[in-house]
């Protein structure tokens, strides 16, 4: 999974008509047959993530806000310090975060939607996830935003595994 797939193949944040014929883009037309070009960016990687590349994808020049949610790996949960994790992903991760992505798109009067989690270790600081939701509006945009990131949560199956500073250890959102 190390390497990104979607619409960032493309180049995040091109017009559709810039982007190449054979970029790896999911059937994601509409009934009458017109491409949605609304999800822009959905991958899942082990390399470091970019906030710039993700807010680049959902921007434009009928975006009149942008919102951008950043989750980090912090030095605490609960009562235990955190050393670090690892994020472990299914295979149909990526296919699923897509999903998740385009039901937001559908969902609301937005103009692009873009989001990239980690999976590896981590340490403290280090980027987990970058989702990024643009509109129209502002209240649009973070209402999606805040659902985008609370469905990939609850939906897509990647499970984190916390080290803590004791020598014990957690794992997070296993089935």
């Amino acid at each position: 999974m190390s390497e990104p797939t979607g619409h960032s193949d493309a180049g995040p944040g091109r017009p559709a008509s810039q982007r190449g014929a054979d970029a790896d883009w999911p059937d994601d037309t509409d009934d009458t047959g017109e491409r949605d070009d609304t999800v822009r960016l959905v991958a899942i990687r082990e390399s470091a993530l970019s906030v710039d590349e993700v807010h680049a994808a959902v921007a434009g020049p009928g975006v009149g806000g942008i919102a951008l949610f950043v989750g980090t790996v912090r030095d605490h949960d609960h009562d235990h310090d955190v050393t670090g994790l690892s994020y472990n992903a299914h295979p149909s991760a990526e296919a699923e975060l897509r999903e998740v992505a385009a039901a937001i798109a559908a969902k609301f009067q937005v103009l692009g939607v873009a989001v990239v989690h980690a999976v590896g270790d981590l340490a403290v600081g280090d980027l987990a996830v970058v989702a990024a939701v643009s509109a129209a509006h502002r209240a649009e945009a973070f209402d999606a935003c805040r659902e985008l990131i609370d469905e990939l949560k609850a939906t897509v199956p990647i499970w984190k595994h916390q080290r803590f500073t004791d020598g014990t250890d957690e794992w997070v959102g296993t089935p």
